[in-house]
């Protein structure tokens, strides 16, 4: 049933464990939205039907004296309370209501700008260097404070976030200007990304590749060159050959 809506729907490929989860929710409401397209339309042939001037030639003022349109109400009302109490809710509260911890995740501190992503990660001792304001500029985005040891293996790339497959993916995501959205279809993940804000968002990539990052977010002139971005989910192992070959890079983010 699914490999059919996805043929019909044009759902895009799903790389992620909880993609599916997604989709059967945008499924369950197109079915909804079927049943009650069909129904109001043979409601409506029936309408012009039985009250057709040749048939009724005196208008009737007292209206429906059933109550079956009612219980059609109620029974949509119980089929969108379904979907909300036992898909809906419990989808939000397993990827949203509880982050994975940071020690079993790759984080990532992303920063959106017009019209590019920029990505941090803690290099390979796993430890971000200390951050302060009063350092950010062109050439050092996340305000990493170069006294802090810590800080001088930290990855900093533009355009290209990578990431280790079957392992919880952590982001922090933040912009540099105005609202954009960080969206990944495939990973069936999305995110705003508000100046002053750090906003966690996380998913467990589950298939190797290279997915776009779109901005959801009209953010400008610009907008389309967001969709330059780009997520690379790759083995532990090439990962981890990425990330030493980039430690200490520094980039001009300007």
């Amino acid at each position: 049933m699914m490999e059919f809506f996805y043929k019909i729907l044009g759902l895009p490929e799903v790389a992620s464990t909880h993609g599916h989860k997604v989709d059967e929710f945008i499924v369950y409401i197109h079915w909804l939205m079927i049943a009650l397209f069909f129904g109001w339309l043979v409601y409506f042939v029936y309408t012009l039907y039985k009250f057709n001037a040749r048939r009724t030639k005196k208008a009737n003022y007292f209206g429906v004296r059933n109550h079956f349109s009612t219980y059609i109400e109620l029974a949509v009302v119980g089929f969108e309370t379904i979907l909300l109490l036992f898909l809906a809710v419990p989808l939000w509260g397993e990827v949203v209501g509880k982050l994975p911890k940071e020690s079993d995740s790759t984080v990532i501190q992303v920063v959106a700008q017009q019209f590019a992503w920029n990505a941090r990660y803690g290099g390979p001792d796993g430890k971000f260097g200390a951050q302060d304001m009063e350092f950010v500029n062109n050439d050092n985005l996340f305000g990493i404070d170069p006294a802090d040891t810590a800080g001088k293996d930290d990855v900093q790339v533009l355009n290209e976030i990578h990431v280790p497959v079957d392992k919880p993916v952590l982001c922090y995501v933040s912009s540099k200007d105005v609202i954009h959205s960080f969206r990944v279809r495939e990973m069936r993940a999305t995110q705003d990304a508000i100046p002053g804000m750090r906003i966690p968002l996380w998913f467990v990539p589950n298939k190797t590749g290279t997915f776009q990052i779109f901005c959801a977010q009209l953010c400008g002139g610009g907008h389309a060159q967001m969709a330059g971005g780009r997520l690379v989910v790759e083995s532990q192992e090439d990962f981890k050959r990425w990330q030493a070959s980039k430690s200490g890079a520094t980039l001009n983010f300007e």
